[in-house]
């Protein structure tokens, strides 16, 4: 059905997104789904005659910011009602998911409210939502997937040279501070067919680097040509044979599923990206057993030794909940003692929140907000620390560098690293889309320096064999 008949003006949309790169990626797939039906989107909140926030349930008080943010909503519908103009409103994501009823219930300004696995319904739904309220926070049998339609060539190349792709969706872990199986549901793959078709048309479209996607990616097991299930190193190699596509990353990874074939694709294959993002949450094993995280710090550290023997170059970031119910100082230390061996190139750190519906919420002993502030200042200094040190030690080493837009300044052009630094360097925009050898210079406080070095050079995978990554020492 189409809201929007071939011929009649194109109607603008708006999408706020909030939390992680697979909302960025559905995003992204809700407009491709709108696109067909005349919906163009636009970075200008007060011309679009759709709005959709995608939420995020994660952190603490997740509904009141969507709520607050509905509230500004309803004062701009109501300047373009003034105006002669009609705008709808949408909730989706996890929040939607999560708190679908109450959405409708205390916010009249909404005009359709939708689950993450109903993304492929959205043309219908948003043409009921004309005539009346809807809400589909149903998880349905069909597969979401297999109905959204891809980017074309145009939206892919104005989206930039790197790429999100959602690989997998779900999780079957219930960690007990986690809200994801109850809002995204059980874990469920793509086949390996659909992300190569996929991937080819992002490679062809321009894409040089896509990130695979999956609230437990490295669990992935998807259908292969054979009709068995294959894991996620399978499916690297199976990427990494697309022409064009240089570059490969993927995020966020359970410790339990790094398995061998995994750990051969960071060892074997060069388009592969040295740097891995692994969260471990605590450090203490008594606090891992109450988050139920099914691993110790000990099998932590051993599944590190297996991925740096394999790649020694690789970087690590990783997350961390501090504050979680009955967390001791001795638990703490544990943490600061993990943080501190394992010498992490960035990691994210939080205090815990309690989530509405997760066994964490009921524990007992919840931890003092303020004592949970402190040990938040104390571990993300010693990140900071971590961080600073291994950007650092890139000083003087040479790296190739994805260059994806303009500098700052005149005459500079920006990129990453092969470890997702931001890379400033002087040089022509006729580079951008280019991968080229950059000898970092110097270090700033979020970004690196370096000089553009003979271009003529054949273009490396990844980083040339003189550079190194800072780690520390363990003891056995």
């Amino acid at each position: 059905m189409s809201d929007n008949p071939e011929n009649k003006v194109p109607k603008k949309l708006f999408i706020k997104t909030f939390g992680c790169q697979m909302n960025v990626y559905d995003s992204d797939r809700m407009a491709d789904a709108l696109a067909p039906q005349g919906y163009e989107q636009t970075g200008i909140m007060e011309d679009a005659d759709l709005i959709l926030l995608n939420t995020c349930h994660i952190r603490e008080k997740a509904s009141e910011k969507v709520f607050s943010e509905l509230g500004r909503m309803k004062k701009l519908r109501d300047e373009r009602e003034h105006n002669g103009k009609t705008t709808k409103i949408g909730v989706t994501g996890c929040v939607a998911q999560a708190e679908g009823d109450e959405i409708i219930a205390r916010a009249p300004v909404v005009d359709l409210v939708v689950g993450p696995q109903s993304y492929h319904r959205l043309p219908e739904l948003v043409a009921k939502a004309r005539t009346e309220r809807v809400i589909d926070t149903e998880f349905p049998e069909e597969d979401k997937f297999e109905h959204l339609p891809g980017p074309t060539k145009k939206a892919t190349v104005l989206r930039g040279l790197t790429s999100f792709l959602t690989v997998q969706e779900g999780c079957d872990k219930f960690c007990s501070f986690c809200v994801v199986p109850y809002t995204r549901g059980n874990e469920v793959s793509r086949p390996v067919s659909h992300i190569v078709a996929e991937a080819k048309n992002l490679a062809a479209a321009g894409v040089r680097e896509i990130t695979l996607l999956g609230q437990n990616v490295n669990a992935y097991h998807g259908q292969g040509a054979d009709g068995a299930d294959k894991g996620l190193g399978a499916l690297l190699f199976e990427l990494a044979k697309i022409d064009g596509l240089d570059r490969l990353r993927y995020t966020t990874s359970h410790p339990n599923d790094m398995d061998d074939e995994l750990i051969a694709a960071h060892r074997d294959l060069d388009q592969l990206m040295p740097y891995l993002h692994l969260p471990v949450q605590s450090g203490s094993d008594r606090i891992l057993k109450a988050m139920n995280r099914r691993h110790t710090a000990k099998s932590y550290f051993e599944v590190i030794d297996k991925i740096r023997a394999a790649r020694p170059d690789i970087a690590l970031s990783g997350d961390f909940i501090v504050g979680f119910p009955g967390e001791t100082d001795a638990d703490f230390a544990d943490t600061m003692t993990l943080v501190k061996e394992i010498g992490y190139a960035s990691a994210y750190s939080f205090k815990y929140s309690p989530r509405p519906g997760t066994p964490g919420a009921l524990m007992s002993d919840q931890v003092a907000r303020k004592v949970a502030d402190e040990r938040l200042q104390a571990l993300q200094s010693q990140i900071k620390q971590g961080q600073s040190a291994f950007n650092q030690a890139c000083a003087g080493r040479t790296m190739d560098v994805l260059v994806e837009k303009q500098g700052r300044l005149e005459g500079q052009v920006a990129g990453r690293s092969p470890y997702l630094q931001a890379v400033h360097v002087d040089g022509d925009v006729s580079l951008i889309g280019s991968i080229v050898p950059v000898k970092i210079k110097s270090i700033g406080p979020n970004s690196l320096y370096g000089e553009l070095i003979d271009t003529s050079m054949p273009k490396t995978a990844n980083m040339v064999e003189n550079t190194t990554h800072a780690t520390s020492e363990r003891s056995a």
